[in-house]
């Protein structure tokens, strides 16, 4: 996996994240359809590129580490791992990084590396638990779908009403509930445009109430 990952992507500094480097595609849509073709069973390839979502709540973080600092923390679809290595340089401590992509966490860790940062990763799909040791949970760009939405707010929504910190980095994407989130920060976060179609988003941090 390790071999994988870095045929296909470059250490590179995160546009909106300097101060962390990550192993991104130089490529996104060619890797993309990769993923796709006949054969290849794995899921897409949202490790490799630094999320609009993901930019904002780990800029957030980061700008704000009293947020997170000596909190056990939660990245909830970690994809590239972002999110974590921003709460862990903020202080966070445990920090978690969560995704069912073994490839996400395999570039995870290696982005940790280069960036001389320590977390742990658990593969598998936390949604229909109540992570409890969780203090703050962390989540980027996870609303892109009906499906996604539907199962990942009652996950949220129940470690908020735990008491948990739970904030959302997303661009606005569709099934995005604001309804039940207040409004926390605001960004205009550099994208790549081969996958979003502009190469800025404006994107927000929300706290799930």
């Amino acid at each position: 996996m390790t071999d994988y990952l870095r045929t296909h992507t470059r250490l590179a500094p995160v546009p909106f994240v300097p101060e962390l480097v990550l192993h991104q595609a130089d490529e996104p849509i060619a890797l993309w359809t990769e993923t796709e073709a006949d054969g290849v069973s794995q899921p897409p390839p949202f490790w490799a590129f630094a999320w609009a979502g993901g930019q904002a709540l780990a800029r957030h973080v980061l700008d704000a580490p009293y947020l997170v600092e000596d909190r056990a923390v939660l990245d909830l679809a970690t994809g590239s791992g972002l999110v974590a290595l921003a709460a862990a340089r903020a202080g966070g401590r445990p920090v978690t990084a969560n995704d069912i992509d073994p490839l996400s966490l395999t570039a995870t860790q290696a982005n940790a590396a280069a960036n001389e940062i320590t977390l742990r990763t658990v593969e598998g799909d936390l949604l229909d638990t109540k992570a409890l040791e969780y203090a703050v949970i962390l989540a980027g760009d996870v609303f892109y779908s009906r499906e996604m939405a539907g199962r990942v707010l009652p996950f949220l929504r129940r470690a908020a009403s735990r008491g948990a910190l739970v904030l959302v980095g997303d661009p606005g994407r569709a099934y995005l509930p604001t309804d039940v989130m207040i409004k926390q920060a605001s960004y205009d976060v550099p994208v790549a445009e081969s996958l979003e179609s502009v190469s800025i988003r404006h994107t927000t941090v929300w706290q799930v109430r």
